[in-house]
């Protein structure tokens, strides 16, 4: 018997306000054409003054659980990955916590950006593997709309608020295919710190600052990281591209996506892609496509899975679970 991560629940949450391209267009000078050529992105949400990185992720986390079928108070174990915390401390998972009615369990924040959920579910993972938990909540949610500079058209366009949250448990397995999380690789490499950023901070500026990205070398990057991440995961599972129903990638950029699908020979039907609905959410967009996917009946009990992501740092990782 191999005690292992299984996922139970998931969730999602977006904040009330969609913003199309075409109004858009009129804040900044863009317009819905050149949106969508260079990034396959059509609509984002933008939070309210109301609605933070908080108050969405407790959303998701709820109908996360409720798709798990479980009691809130059962939870030990609360990751949320995220690059805009409602505060600089305490952790924004200890509010979540709390608002759950789940307090005295283990709960903290991660910092990896775009990769940030990939990160909270491999530290989850181990964690409910070695016995410190049992049941986990891994939660990825953001309002980049307040990092973003709304005068720079290269990376105003591109980001969007949102939440996506899932349920782990773990459990006993011993059958030919089992449920849960099979094998994750992590890396990072801050030599290219410089390529997507903020320009600010609590121990540097004193301000929260604004995103800059130098797009064309970050998709470089992205298409060779993640097609090389995506290969060393199967290696560790003994599994071949052929086996994967579904990959969930971070919902970047269309043209990413596509590129690192024809890389890999990965038939684009395989490829969940919400980026068109939802831009880039940075850790949230993992865990909000897949909760998309899953309730639409595309993601079904026994599918294998593969979440990809690649975020500023840089960072990436990828994780392969059968549902």
């Amino acid at each position: 018997m191999t005690r292992r991560s299984v996922l139970t629940g998931s969730g999602s949450a977006l904040p009330r306000r969609a913003l199309g391209n075409e109004e858009l267009a009129k804040m900044v000078d863009t317009s819905d054409e050149w949106i969508v050529e260079r990034t396959g992105i059509r609509n984002r949400y933008i939070a309210a003054p109301d609605e933070t990185t908080v108050t969405l992720a407790t959303v998701a986390a709820k109908r996360a659980i409720e798709a798990a079928g479980i009691d809130a108070k059962t939870i030990d174990l609360i990751i949320l990955a995220t690059a805009t915390p409602d505060q600089t401390f305490p952790a924004s998972a200890t509010l979540v916590q709390h608002e759950l009615g789940c307090n005295g369990g283990i709960a903290f924040d991660v910092a990896a950006v775009c990769s940030g959920f990939l990160y909270a579910l491999g530290i989850a993972d181990s964690m409910l593997r070695t016995g410190m938990a049992n049941r986990a909540l891994v939660i990825g949610a953001e309002t980049f709309s307040r990092i973003l500079d709304w005068e720079d058209r290269a990376t105003c366009v591109l980001f969007g608020d949102g939440a996506g949250a899932v349920v782990l448990e773990a459990r006993e397995e011993d059958s030919v295919q089992p449920r849960g999380i099979l094998a994750t690789r992590l890396h990072a490499d801050g030599a290219h710190n410089h390529l997507l950023f903020v320009d600010g901070g609590p121990s540097t500026t004193g301000t929260v600052g604004k995103l800059r990205m130098r797009g064309k070398e970050v998709f470089r990057h992205a298409v060779t990281n993640l097609a090389d991440v995506l290969v060393e995961v199967l290696g560790d599972a003994g599994l071949a591209i052929e086996d994967i129903d579904w990959v969930v990638p971070h919902q970047a950029n269309a043209r990413i996506l596509d590129a690192t699908a024809r890389k890999l020979g990965l038939a684009p039907e395989r490829v969940i892609v919400t980026v068109d609905q939802h831009a880039n959410t940075s850790a949230a967009s993992v865990p909000l496509a897949l909760d998309t996917a899953i309730r639409d009946g595309r993601i079904k009990v026994g599918d294998l899975v593969m979440l990809e992501a690649m975020g500023g740092g840089f960072t990436w990782g990828a994780s392969l679970l059968r549902m």
